[in-house]
């Protein structure tokens, strides 16, 4: 049995800690290398069966090691991998992420691989899921035809959307208006809001900008600031409490699949961000992508201790 299915990008992260991130033309010393499994689609996939979600992968790898280590990393969370293609003649996805020591930033460059051969025949063999899922998870690390097409076969299967637009890429209103739910952060607002997002204030203005355009429920994530619920009715700031930050990488990630869990469990879309807050809060405190990903009891137990929840 499945409830949600997230269609996305499986990479593997090859990351180093810097003690600050490069200026341009500058080498510096890192420390640390390490290959952590990633992947926006592979992190929110494994962040849903960390909070006990029933989830299935739908991508692909390359027929290498890196590909082999990704299929069976989900596999130990749990997660369903029948619809992660083996793909003979690309090589996997990958991630060179540079972690700053000082506060947990990071700069990151995808080489796409695997992931740029996701196809609607793919989406077709998976089919399947979309008669069985009750929620479908979406990014933008795949071609962007079969992230539209997905999101088309989602609503004639009856699945609610959620749309993290990552990378975020200009794309039309018809293709927003696809998702139930917009997810994305201050820079991913700029581009497909076109309103300059420098902070707080400015966030809610573009997220208006894109109720008013018609998306239904639109979620900003601010990083150490929380989140901005927007809709029709309501703007909402959900505050994040303050933690000491190890690495950045995969909280947004974290919030996608606590979000989506929260929904699943019949939370009103208040709670539903304050619990993908606190997922997302949570994953900061640890090194590493899906290495970070907190279960449901931690997150529950945070959430519990958080004042703002």
């Amino acid at each position: 049995m499945v409830d949600i299915a997230v269609l996305g990008s499986l990479n593997m992260d090859l990351v180093v800690t810097v003690p600050h991130l490069p200026r341009l033309g500058e080498t510096i010393a890192g420390h640390g290398f390490q290959m952590i499994p990633g992947g926006k689609g592979a992190n929110q996939a494994a962040a849903v069966a960390r909070l006990g979600g029933k989830v299935a992968m739908i991508g692909r790898v390359g027929a290498d090691a890196f590909g082999e280590s990704l299929r069976a990393n989900l596999l130990r969370f749990g997660v369903n991998v029948e619809h992660v293609i083996v793909d003979e003649e690309s090589a996997t996805g990958i991630a060179m992420i540079l972690v700053d020591s000082m506060n947990g930033d990071n700069s990151i460059v995808i080489a796409a691989g695997a992931n740029g051969q996701v196809s609607l025949k793919d989406l077709r063999r998976a089919e399947p899921l979309f008669r069985k899922a009750k929620m479908l998870i979406l990014q933008f690390e795949v071609p962007l035809q079969v992230v539209e097409r997905a999101a088309e076969l989602a609503r004639q299967h009856g699945l609610k959307v959620v749309l993290n637009p990552a990378p975020a890429y200009p794309v039309s209103l018809d293709f927003l208006l696809k998702a139930d739910y917009l997810i994305l952060n201050e820079t991913e607002i700029e581009i497909l809001s076109q309103h300059e997002v420098p902070g707080l204030e400015s966030a809610k203005v573009a997220a208006q900008a894109l109720v008013r355009e018609g998306l239904p429920v639109v979620i900003v994530t601010s990083g150490e600031r929380g989140a901005l619920l927007a809709t029709s009715q309501e703007m909402v700031h959900v505050p994040a409490r303050k933690v000491q930050v190890v690495d950045t990488t995969a909280a947004g990630d974290a919030f996608v699949a606590g979000f989506t869990m929260g929904l699943l469990d019949g939370f009103p879309l208040d709670d539903a961000v304050r619990y993908a807050v606190c997922a997302g809060t949570l994953t900061v405190t640890k090194f590493g992508a899906q290495t970070s990903l907190p279960s449901a009891e931690e997150v529950q137990a945070f959430c519990e201790k958080d004042t703002a929840v």
